[in-house]
This record gives structure tokens, sequence and C-alpha cells, in this order.
């Protein structure tokens, strides 16, 4: 059940462990060297940006620099807090390191999804059929939401167990950054799960396999592909939602007091989930592994130079945007997500569910236009009540604010 549909778990379950144990080290490998790239890809492309040069020292156009820094981590002195939870303050950058990799363990990397029902995603290796992902749990896209809900243990626990009150403030407020964002989030995979009618990563792919046109990001109607980027960039802590750790604070936020492998482990769980956030809305809306052959022959191979393209894209736009939005002030970054994106994204999968619901029932154009209208006045409705009491809570701040000031005076 926890490894899914995969056939290769339905004939000899201990003769599929080579495989499996492959697949395991290929994915985890893949993610370790990925990470020393993309922070070496990152430094490369914020230099362009501001006209410097960047690392070009340790290996080839500084390659190796990111290794180089790995290694200097390993061998620094680990220090304990005095005050600290001492098992604590030790399992917490495991706690957000493992849901990382385990995330990228349903994500399909290739596989043939040409439509024509022939293979449907299947690979074979050493002789054995298989999808080209680790699991395929039909819980899938749960998993994932499980497993993004379970990484903010590791960000709270990490400032909890280390003892020092600022520690502590940067994990209460990284743990509200990411609850909030969550909602949003959940919500829309919702859309694209209305639309595929599974929870499975592999059934989603497939789903869109019947061309460009059946793309999540087109038939969901765009606006749960924007809220996914946005909340899935605000639960990654990155720019412009870097509150937990901005440059002008003081401290460094919840891993303030870690020192040496364990700083390196939150810095490489940072990176990895920017590499499996890209994993997954690649999966959910553009199709995952699919994408034209051209010039190159049919073959299983295609499908992951095509994953491994977009998935660079969103690699690229994460820094792009590193590099060119201000950081949010605190209050706008709540506002944005519990004003505006959960009310967005709720109002949407309501819509898409009358969609659904009246393809199912043949609904006549008629149908359409009052379900539309029903929908619309709802949707104002509800919108003007968000907006009186966001105004009426704005206004007693306000005067509030203004009482303080006059009895000071």
């Amino acid at each position: 059940m926890i490894l899914g549909q995969d056939p290769l778990y339905a004939g000899d379950v201990w003769g599929a462990l080579p495989v499996t144990l492959l697949k395991v080290v290929a994915a985890f490998a893949f993610l370790l060297v990925s990470v020393m790239l993309n922070i070496w890809f990152l430094r490369k492309v914020i230099s362009d940006f501001q006209n410097r040069v960047g690392p070009n020292i340790a290996g080839p156009w500084g390659i190796l620099q990111t290794l180089a820094d790995g290694i200097k981590l390993f061998f620094k002195e680990d220090l304990v807090p005095d005050n600290a939870d001492r098992f604590t303050f030790k399992l917490a950058p495991y706690l957000s390191l493992v849901p990382a990799f385990l995330t990228f363990a349903i994500v399909p990397i290739g596989g043939d999804f040409n439509g024509d029902g022939s293979r449907d995603g299947l690979v074979t290796i050493f002789g054995k059929d298989t999808f080209l992902q680790v699991a395929d749990p039909p819980i899938g896209i749960l998993f994932f939401l499980a497993m993004s809900s379970l990484a903010i243990y590791g960000v709270m626990l990490a400032g909890w167990s280390s003892g020092s009150k600022y520690p502590l403030l940067g994990s209460v407020r990284a743990s509200a950054q990411m609850v909030s964002y969550e909602a949003a989030l959940g919500l829309a995979v919702a859309a694209v799960v209305l639309q595929s009618g599974s929870l499975s990563t592999h059934d989603m792919v497939l789903s869109q396999s019947a061309g460009f046109t059946s793309w999540a990001i087109f038939t969901t109607g765009v606006v749960p592909f924007v809220v996914f980027f946005i909340a899935g960039t605000a639960e990654l802590n990155h720019p412009p939602f870097d509150l937990v750790e901005a440059e002008q604070e003081l401290v460094g936020g919840f891993h303030t007091e870690y020192s040496s492998i364990r700083f390196a482990l939150f810095f490489l769980a940072e990176f990895m989930n920017q590499i499996t956030i890209g994993a997954i809305i690649v999966t959910l809306f553009l199709g995952g592994p699919q994408g034209p052959s051209l010039f190159l022959p049919d073959g299983w191979w295609v499908g992951t130079i095509w994953f491994f393209l977009k998935l660079s894209f969103f690699l690229f736009a994460f820094v792009w945007i590193r590099a060119t939005l201000p950081r949010f002030r605190y209050d706008q970054l709540m506002d944005l997500g519990w004003k505006f994106l959960i009310p967005l994204s709720l109002f949407w999968l309501i819509l898409l569910s009358g969609l659904r619901i009246g393809d199912t029932n043949n609904w006549a154009l008629g149908n359409y236009v009052g379900w539309f209208l029903g929908w619309f006045a709802g949707a104002a409705f509800l919108g003007s009540l968000l907006s009186m009491a966001v105004n009426t809570a704005r206004a007693d701040r306000l005067a509030e604010a203004a009482e303080k000031e006059a009895s000071r005076g």
C-alpha cells in the first residue's frame, strides 16, 4: 500500500529489492548533487544580475565552491548551548532534511507518457517494469502535504531547544509563516486533484498526457498555479518571504545557535526543498516528464530531459525573484496569505467544482449561466464582508495607536 501502484511490486517483492535500492540511492545522490549545483547556480546568476564575478576559484567556473564550503562546515567545531535540550537540538536538523527527500520520492522524473496507453510511464530496469520514481503511493499528493507540515516541527523544535529567546522568537515566526501558507498551498493542490480525479502523482501526470493543452496549468485556469507558486515560495522561507532569517536582523533566526554540520543540514534542507517544490510544480501543473521528442529519438529518457528542463526553469525563477523583489514586511506577508491567497484559492476551487458538476450532469447553457451568477454574487458578498472586517480592524488599530500617542502627550 505504501509503495502503491508500481508494477514492480506486483510479483516477487524480494526480487524487486535491488531495483528499489537503486532508485532510492539514485534519488538521494541526485538531490545531493543538485543542491551543490543549485547553490553554485544561485551565486553565479545573482552575481551576473549584480555585475559581479561570483565563485571562480574552486574548480572550473567555481563549480566546486559549494563542496569546499561543505567540507569546511563539516570540520568546524560543533557547539551545543549549555541551556539547550541536547536530544531535541540534535534531532531538529533531520526533521527539516528528511521530509525534503521523502517528498521528492513521489515525483515521477521520467517515462513515456505519450497518451496512447502503451506504456503509461513504465521503464524497464534489470528486466523489471517500474515507474521512474521511488514510490507511487495512492495518496501521493497528501503525502507531500504531510511532509511539508512535518518540516515545521524541525524549525519549531530548533528554536525551542536552543535555550535562547531569540531563536525561539524566530522559530515561532517561521512556524506561523509556514502554517499560514499551508492552507493556500493545500487549496491549490485540491484544484489539481479535482481535475485529475486521483491523489497519485503518477496518475496526475497521466491525466495530462493528452497534449500540451491538457496540462493542469490550463485546465485549472492558471490561478491555482500562481497560488501554489507563491505559497510554495513562502513555505521555503525564500526571498521575498525570508522574514525568518533576514539580513538586517540581529540574529539569524531559528538556527542562530547551530554551527558546523548541523547548520549545514539546515542549509542543505533549504536548497533541497527548493528543488522539491520545483519538481512538485512541474508534476502538478506542467505535465511532469511530458514533452515533444523534436529531433530526438523516442525513449523514456526524453521525458527525463524535459523534466529537468522544466525544473531548471523554476530554479532560475526562484533565483530571479531573489535577486529582484524587495522583502515583504511581516504584516504584508500575513495579509497576502490570509486575506488574498486563501480566499482566492477557495473561491476558485468552488468555481472549478461547479464546472465539474455541470460537466458530469450535462448542464445546459442556462444552468451554467445561473450557477456562475450565483457563484459570483456569493463571492462578491463574502469578499465585501472580508473587506469590511479588514478595514474595521485597521481603523481600530489606528484609533488605539492615536489614543496611546495622545496619552503620552
